[in-house]
């Protein structure tokens, strides 16, 4: 069997051809090439491009800012950002955060959240693992506890990569403490600007961080 392209996914090809040719930084295609690590504002600046294309987000649904792409211009999509050595669409925020939001995010949750994402606006760190609970996550201990309109939470999170870099950070934090250690967990979403966050490093090389530790006091 030869499978061909449609004409309108090869028109599509065709300006996706153009628009990375047009936007993309050949400085920064040349690191992704060789493999060189590159900036978080380079990261940036090219999911702000990729934005404004209404491009940032592939497997979002249309209505909250994906493109709204077939399987194969995803696909194509996909081979000529590789072709071109274009930074991947990479992130808490598109791969995790967001849909999880939404999934089960309120409206107002949504409207906040999801446009900073798709803009590069919010970075995002990951609180799962904990000094007593690593890929067990049943053993979360980290507690948050209604307190009107607010969550106070208290515990730490370990093994936080770019936690230091990060302005927000998604964790899992046991709520109901009476429950069944597999359930009684929340998804929470806290900002680390908040000063009863701290950061501290727990482990580097070359003098470049790898790991954190991020505590709530």
């Amino acid at each position: 069997m030869r499978l061909q392209l449609l004409n309108e996914d090869i028109t599509f090809r065709e300006e996706l051809r153009a628009f990375l040719a047009d936007n993309l930084d050949p400085d920064v295609a040349e690191k992704v090439r060789f493999g060189y690590p590159i900036s978080r504002e380079e990261q940036d600046a090219w999911t702000r491009k990729l934005n404004a294309k209404g491009w940032a987000a592939p497997n979002w649904p249309v209505e909250v800012g994906g493109p709204g792409w077939s399987m194969v211009r995803r696909h194509i999509f996909d081979i000529e950002m590789k072709l071109h050595h274009a930074p991947e669409l990479q992130g808490f925020g598109f791969s995790m955060v967001g849909p999880a939001i939404i999934k089960y995010g309120t409206e107002d949750q949504k409207s906040y959240y999801l446009p900073k994402i798709l803009n590069a606006d919010i970075s995002w760190c990951q609180g799962y693992s904990e000094p007593g609970a690593g890929s067990d996550l049943a053993s979360v201990s980290t507690r948050a506890v209604v307190d009107g309109d607010d969550y106070v939470v208290t515990g730490s999170k370990i093994w936080t990569s770019a936690a230091e870099r990060a302005d927000h950070i998604f964790m899992l934090v046991r709520t109901d403490p009476d429950a069944k250690p597999q359930l009684g967990i929340s998804f929470l979403l806290a900002d680390m600007r908040d000063p009863a966050v701290r950061v501290e490093p727990l482990m580097a090389f070359n003098g470049k961080r790898l790991w954190n530790q991020v505590f709530f006091d």
